[in-house]
C-alpha cells in the first residue's frame, strides 16, 4: 500500500510509464525465457540457429540503445515509447504465428529494435516528468520492474500448459494494451532543438569524458546485475538439486525490493552525497558473492541474492538520476542511449567472463572461482565511482557537469 500512495504522489504520465514497466517487464519475461526451449524442442532447429535467433535479438537492443536516445531528444520521447511498444507488439506477435527461420529473424529484429527505442525514451520521459523527485521515480520503477520479472516467468510458464504460440500473443497482447494507453495518457512535451546534428549530439555525448568514465565504472554494476540469470541460479540449483530454485532468488528479490527500495531511497536521498552512494551499491554486490564462496548450501545463496538485490537498490535510483546531469538536458535521451550502450556490452562480455570462470571452477574442482570473480567486478566498480568522486567528475545536485567533463 505504501508504493501505491507514494505512486499517487506523482503526475498521471509517471504513474501510467510505472504501471507500463509493470506490464513491459511481464510481457517480456513470460515469453523471453523460454524462446530458446520453443525453437529447439517445439521447432526442432539447431542450437546454431538457435543461437542466431537469440543473437540477433540481442544484438538489435543493444546495438541501438543510441537510436532510441537520439529519437527521444529529436522527437519527442512520448512518440518514440509508443512507436517501441507497437514494434514489440507486431515481433511477438510474429513468434506467435512464424515457424520459419526469416519470420523468426524478422520476430527478433522487431522485437530488439522496440527495447532500443522505448528503453532510453521511458527514462528520458520519467527523468523530465519527475522533476526533483527523480530518485523517487526510478525507485518506484525498479519495484514495479522487479515485480514484472517475477510475475512474468510465473504467467509464462503457467501459459505454456496451453502451447508457446498461446504464451507469445498474450504476451503481444500486453504490448497492445500499453501502446494504446500511452497514446490516450501519454501528454505531448514540446521538443527543445539540441542545437546540432545527431552526429554533432553524439560527439559531444562521447566527448564528455567524465561521464564516460562513470558508464565505464558502472561495467560492474551491470555484470552483478546479470548474473541473477546466470550465477546465482545456477548455485541454488547446485546447493538444492531443485531446478525451480532459481525462481525463489526472484522472489526474494522482488519482496525485499517491495518492502524497502522507497525506504532506502529516501533515507540515503537525505543524508549526503549521492555518488556515495553509488559507490556503495556495487560494493555491497560484490560482497553478495562471498558467502557462497566459502561455504556451501542454499542459505549462502539466499543470503547472496539478498544482499546482490540490496546493492541494486542502494546504487540505481541514484545512478538514473545522475545521468541526465552530466549534459544539456536537450541531450538526455542520448546520455541515456549511450550509457545503456556500455552497459549492455559491459554485460555480455562480463558475462562470458563469469562463464568461463564457471567452466574452469567446475574443470578444477574450484568452486569459489565465479564467485570470488563477481566480488573483485564489484569492488573494482565502487572503486572506480569513488575515485570519480574524489576528482569531483561527477555532477552535483547543484549544477549539471559541462566544462569540466571535457578538462
Amino acid at each position: 500500500m505504501r508504493t501505491w500512495r507514494e505512486m499517487r504522489g506523482f503526475p498521471l504520465a509517471v504513474q501510467l510509464l510505472l504501471v507500463n514497466q509493470l506490464g513491459v517487464n511481464t510481457g517480456f519475461y513470460l515469453l523471453i525465457p523460454y524462446l530458446a526451449t520453443h525453437l529447439g524442442e517445439n521447432l526442432g532447429m539447431s542450437a546454431a540457429v538457435v543461437g542466431i535467433v537469440l543473437g540477433v535479438r540481442n544484438l538489435s537492443q543493444q546495438g541501438l540503445f543510441i537510436i532510441g536516445g537520439s529519437a527521444s531528444d529529436r522527437l519527442g520521447a512520448r512518440g518514440v515509447i509508443i512507436a517501441g511498444c507497437a514494434l514489440r507488439t507486431v515481433g511477438f506477435a510474429l513468434f506467435a504465428l512464424g515457424d520459419g527461420l526469416p519470420i523468426l529473424l524478422a520476430a527478433s529484429v522487431l522485437s530488439g529494435l522496440a527495447g532500443a527505442l522505448f528503453n532510453p525514451a521511458v527514462r528520458t520521459y520519467l527523468a523530465q516528468e519527475a522533476g526533483e523527485r527523480k530518485a523517487e521515480a526510478f525507485a518506484l520503477f525498479n519495484v514495479f520492474a522487479t515485480t514484472g520479472a517475477l510475475i512474468g516467468p510465473l504467467l509464462g510458464s503457467a501459459l505454456l500448459l496451453v502451447d508457446f504460440r498461446t504464451s507469445a500473443l498474450t504476451a503481444a497482447g500486453i504490448f497492445a494494451v500499453l501502446t494504446v494507453a500511452q497514446a490516450l495518457v501519454l501528454p505531448a512535451r514540446k521538443v527543445e532543438p539540441t542545437g546540432s546534428g545527431v552526429l554533432g549530439d553524439w560527439r559531444e555525448v562521447l566527448g564528455n569524458r567524465a561521464f564516460l568514465a562513470f558508464a565505464f565504472a558502472m561495467v560492474g554494476m551491470f555484470t552483478l546485475e546479470n548474473q541473477l540469470y546466470l550465477l546465482l541460479p545456477d548455485g541454488a540449483r547446485e546447493a538444492t538439486g531443485w531446478d525451480g530454485a532459481a525462481g525463489i532468488v526472484f522472489l526474494v528479490g522482488t519482496v525485499a525490493n517491495l518492502a524497502l527500495q522507497l525506504r532506502i531511497t529516501r533515507s540515503l536521498k537525505s543524508r549526503g552525497s549521492r555518488a556515495r552512494w553509488i559507490a556503495m551499491g556495487p560494493a555491497v554486490m560484490g560482497l553478495a558473492f562471498v558467502p557462497p564462496a566459502f561455504t556451501t548450501g542454499a542459505v549462502p545463496v539466499l543470503a547472496s541474492a539478498l544482499l546482490l538485490y540490496l546493492g541494486i537498490m542502494i546504487a540505481s535510483p541514484f545512478v538514473m538520476e545522475l545521468i541526465p546531469r552530466f549534459g544539456r538536458p536537450e541531450l538526455t535521451g542520448t546520455y541515456f542511449g549511450i550509457f545503456y550502450v556500455v552497459s549492455g556490452i559491459a554485460a555480455a562480455v562480463g558475462n562470458t567472463l563469469v562463464g568461463w570462470a564457471m567452466d574452469a571452477g567446475e574443470r578444477g574442482g574450484h568452486a569459489w572461482l565465479p564467485w570470488v570473480s563477481c566480488a573483485l567486478f564489484g569492488l573494482a566498480s565502487a572503486g572506480g565511482v569513488a575515485w570519480l568522486r574524489r576528482r569531483g567528475a561527477l555532477p552535483t545536485l547543484a549544477e549539471p557537469v559541462r566544462e569540466r567533463a571535457h578538462a
